[in-house]
């Protein structure tokens, strides 16, 4: 008897002992992504998802749960379990969505904790074929004379894509009506369909639009021109100087999530990160690779709240 106890005793604190990793393995733990399949987060979650997994010791799956400009996905996340299972592929309309909604269902800040940061990626403004402009001052000009005429797509209200577009308008004074739809990929398809005008898509996915006659690619929303797309020119070369837009992206979890964990799935991320393959996959997507520390992360996400709130003052968005 006395064996059994002390082999029962000596299991219990080899299990103890264990990092967290061996404590939490085999179980299947998921990436929520806020915006439809096929979409621009979507797709660059899957660059890099089986990977994590493997780092985890986890299987790791990929939940697309559109709606609501990523609201019905987030507020998802924020209600889960704050134990490590369940991520949020987010971005810096993050802050917006929230911003946005009349009763928001979430606290951007309080309801989640940062945990690794993934990269930075720009975006491209797109026209249809029909619209007379060739480049961003012929743009402006035809959107200036037709005020309320035109209408621009996004990935729904509050995302990148819609925020994007409204600073820009802002920027160059023109007025045009939002339409949002489910997906960037939707929003994007309208503009080839010439029901609407106008959209701005993020990098990942733009080589199926680069050939597409029905579209026509002006400009580049980053302060830099794109390695994708180095012969297109930026929004502020194309007329408006003090426009950029920029996103981060990255993953968070519930708030009350343990440090510990935190911890394991940002140093289980930088080193998914670290891999060729992986920096080639995001670099096909426009994205630049990031990896930092949680606490380093956190920093970056608290900045960029203040930044998105001016963008939206800025851009003259109001609850809806």
């Amino acid at each position: 008897m006395k064996r059994f106890i002390s082999t029962v005793l000596a299991l219990a604190a080899t299990f103890i002992a264990l990092p967290a990793s061996a404590q939490i393995g085999g179980q299947v733990s998921r990436i929520v992504v806020p915006f439809a399949a096929g979409g621009a987060r979507e797709l660059l979650a899957r660059s890099f998802y089986t990977e994590l997994g493997e780092a985890l010791g986890r299987t790791m799956i990929i939940e697309s749960r559109p709606g609501a400009g990523g609201a019905i996905g987030t507020t998802n996340v924020a209600r889960a379990e704050p134990d490590g299972k369940t991520l949020l592929m987010a971005a810096s309309s993050h802050f917006v969505t929230a911003s946005l909604a009349a009763k928001p269902s979430y606290d951007p800040v309080k309801d989640f904790v940062p945990v690794a940061n993934i990269g930075t990626q720009n975006y491209v403004l797109m026209i249809g074929a029909g619209v007379p402009a060739k480049n961003i001052a012929e743009f402006v000009a035809y959107a200036q004379k037709n005020p309320g005429k035109l209408n621009y797509g996004s990935a729904g209200i509050g995302s990148s894509t819609h925020l994007a577009m409204a600073y820009f308008l802002n920027v160059a004074g023109a007025d045009m009506l939002h339409v949002p739809y489910k997906s960037t990929q939707e929003a994007a398809n309208e503009v080839a369909a010439g029901r609407t005008q106008a959209v701005i898509v993020p990098n990942a996915g733009i080589g199926a639009y680069v050939q597409d006659a029905r579209l026509r690619i002006i400009g580049v929303t980053s302060k830099k021109r794109s390695a994708l797309l180095p012969d297109v020119p930026t929004v502020a070369e194309g007329g408006l100087p003090s426009y950029a837009f920029e996103s981060w992206f990255g993953l968070l979890a519930p708030a009350g999530t343990p440090k510990a964990i935190v911890d394991q799935i940002n140093a289980a991320t930088a080193k998914v990160l670290a891999s060729d393959v992986i920096k080639q996959r995001l670099a096909s997507q426009g994205v630049t690779p990031d990896a930092m520390s949680a606490d380093a992360f956190n920093k970056l996400f608290l900045a960029d709240r203040t930044l998105m709130a001016k963008v939206v003052k800025d851009s003259g968005l109001t609850p809806e």
